[in-house]
């Protein structure tokens, strides 16, 4: 299947792995990229950008096949090192950059000058064009499905997407929901050149997390996240757990005078507790509602194999029989 999206970025399939918080490692980037779709490292896992470049080394000894590196633009107490996160991203020699969080106005030039192609999560159509404008070569956009941060507008794939592909003249992929064949044949209908997946790619083989979160992923269903930091102008789609019950507790109670520093222990050091050692009910983690469609643990080329594979069936089958 060939797309704006796998010409782009010269992939075989165009299915992206999304970056997350200490998910994206070499392994499962690798692993995507391998399979023939668009691995990626998440950046700010790597405390430091020199760690970043050792991370981008280790993946390069596991695949020739293009990755790509994600940049979230956050505020931080303690502002991260962009600039030398892009350094080592571009001395990496890695050519594709997804950014998210804040706009990346500020180092899209830098990036583009040394010949890497950037694309950037929006959660809306406005943002999405606002990317376009700053040069970026094409836009994941996240429907309020998505897991992590849908922003505020709460604007469902099925009209995101097709309004991103009233506006877009740059290739765009959706997110948000995705995690078999049916995602992807109805974003590529309605407008979309291919798919991101964040949640569907945890539940696979190579992702290098604990066990218990793999088989909390498929033992849930689709009634299983809950948004929280709504208060805050900050929402995130997570994983139901009794430490997000008591977050929403709090929320409740404080009502609009409620303040980070209320929160901070349900939010804060997560991902290494949940995602390296297993304590899945140790904080608030993203989540996306498509745990409702994950009910196995494939390898990445397995997934990726079926996806193709059955999308092909879709189109030729079902889709094309309709017409007679």
């Amino acid at each position: 299947m060939k797309t704006r999206i796998t010409k782009l970025f010269d992939i075989e399939h165009p299915i992206i792995q999304g970056g997350m918080h200490y998910v994206g490692f070499a392994e499962l980037a690798a692993a995507v990229s391998n399979a023939g779709g668009l691995g990626i490292i998440t950046g700010l896992t790597q405390k430091t950008p020199a760690e970043l470049e050792k991370e981008i080394a280790r993946c390069r000894k596991m695949t020739d096949k293009p990755f790509g590196v994600n940049l979230t633009f956050i505020p931080t107490v303690g502002s991260s090192d962009y600039p030398g996160y892009i350094s080592a991203i571009i001395e990496g020699g890695v050519k594709i950059v997804e950014t998210a969080g804040r706009n990346p106005q500020k180092y899209v030039s830098m990036l583009k000058d040394a010949g890497v192609k950037v694309i950037h999560k929006c959660t809306s159509v406005r943002h999405a064009l606002k990317a376009e404008t700053i040069g970026c070569d094409a836009v994941s956009v996240d429907g309020f499905e998505c897991g992590g941060h849908p922003g505020e507008d709460d604007i469902p794939n099925m009209i995101l997407l097709p309004r991103a592909a009233e506006e877009l003249k740059i290739p765009f992929v959706a997110s948000g929901g995705m995690a078999d064949a049916r995602s992807l044949v109805a974003s590529l209908s309605l407008g979309a050149d291919g798919i991101n997946m964040g949640t569907r790619f945890i539940a696979t083989k190579e992702a290098p997390v604990h066990e218990n979160v793999k088989r909390a992923i498929i033992a849930a269903t689709e009634l299983d996240t809950r948004l929280v930091m709504r208060p805050l102008g900050n929402t995130e789609r997570v994983f139901n757990n009794a430490t997000v019950k008591r977050l929403l507790e709090k929320e409740a109670s404080l009502g609009k005078n409620i303040r980070f520093e209320d929160i901070i222990e349900e939010v804060s050091g997560v991902y290494p507790k949940v995602m390296m050692d297993g304590e899945i009910d140790s904080g608030a983690w993203s989540c996306g509602m498509v745990v409702g469609l994950i009910h196995d643990i494939p390898t990445c080329k397995e997934l990726i194999n079926r996806i193709m594979s059955e999308a092909e069936a879709i189109i030729r089958n079902r889709l094309e029989g309709m017409l007679a």
